[in-house]
């Protein structure tokens, strides 16, 4: 069986952090061509750090990491380590990792890597805010033909916004990027919070990662252990939201998800719903369908795959 190409976009955050391991587990199916980084969880200098960090805590050394957009394309970035801590993946060990940060500009590489793969070859993984894929579409609008596919996280509709009433926080850091991409014409899936808060970590869940027995298993149940801790109490719930790895599940796995074709368009002018994800899920305006929106996942599924990919890693 040939493996998937793919290169993913990403802005650690734990749940990044998470999304990355897994993909580390299943390099049997997934052939990993890049990691590319974006201001998101935390400003560029920690994502891109984070991203390293992560690469050699799964025990990956060949797969190169690129550094992108320090700021959305038209607004000022907004972080989240009210979420994710001042390091973006507390929990885990902070320091500074000997795998090198590439020189090459995150969005050059993009388009250097699909503009060199034959057409509908490439799938990209977008996992945190979409700047460097909406910088990548604008630079050379050619790699369009050469996606065959976006797997991204990000937007909500039943599940309200995370950061504003209306905004997932990966749309509404960049919304101008975001338009770009759902408006590109490349087949998009996207994994909103209304799947993925449907993905939660409880203390179940993350105790099995630890008895996994690896140094990977530990690591993430310690920063899932920190991770959930604000959603726990914003919701109220066991454990918070996995969302990021769904991405990945879904390449490995798409039995395990529900979704529908929906025609998704992304608010750029109102302050008031700014980044939200318009999502005409009944079909009541006349916009065609531009994305697979994934509305249900098979939970104790999603969970299995995940712990059998990270018992693989060191």
């Amino acid at each position: 069986m040939s493996r998937k190409a793919i290169l993913i976009d990403c802005d650690p955050g734990q749940d990044d952090a998470v999304m990355l391991l897994l993909a580390f587990g299943a390099r049997d199916a997934l052939d990993i061509k890049g990691i590319t980084t974006v201001a998101g969880n935390v400003p560029l200098a920690k994502t891109q750090r984070n991203a390293r960090i992560i690469c050699e805590l799964g025990g990956v050394t060949d797969v190169p990491v690129y550094a992108g957009c320090d700021r959305p394309m038209m607004r000022h970035l907004v972080t989240a380590e009210q979420v994710h801590g001042h390091e973006g993946i507390d929990g885990a060990e902070i320091y500074e990792p000997d795998l090198p940060l590439q020189s090459q500009h995150a969005v050059d590489y993009i388009v250097e890597t699909v503009m060199g793969a034959p057409d509908d070859s490439i799938t990209l993984v977008p996992t945190g805010p979409l700047t460097n894929i909406g910088m990548a579409v604008v630079r050379e609008p050619r790699i369009l033909s050469r996606i065959h596919e976006i797997v991204l996280m990000g937007g909500a509709m039943r599940e309200g916004g995370n950061t504003t009433p209306s905004a997932e926080f990966n749309i509404y850091v960049d919304p101008h990027a975001a338009d770009i991409v759902f408006r590109c014409g490349c087949p998009i899936v996207v994994m909103p919070l209304d799947v993925t808060h449907q993905v939660v970590t409880t203390a179940t869940r993350t105790a099995a990662f630890a008895a996994l027995g690896n140094r990977v298993g530990k690591s993430v149940q310690a920063m899932m252990e920190f991770y959930n801790r604000f959603d726990e109490e914003k919701y109220g719930t066991d454990g918070g939201p996995l969302h990021d790895p769904c991405t990945i599940a879904y390449l490995l796995n798409p039995t395990l998800f529900r979704g529908k074709s929906v025609n998704v368009t992304i608010e750029t002018q109102s302050e008031l719903t700014m980044g939200a994800t318009v999502t005409d899920f009944w079909g009541v305006t006349d916009r065609a369908p531009n994305a697979v929106w994934v509305h249900g996942v098979n939970a104790d599924g999603f969970f299995d795959l995940l712990n059998a990919k990270i018992a693989r890693l060191p």
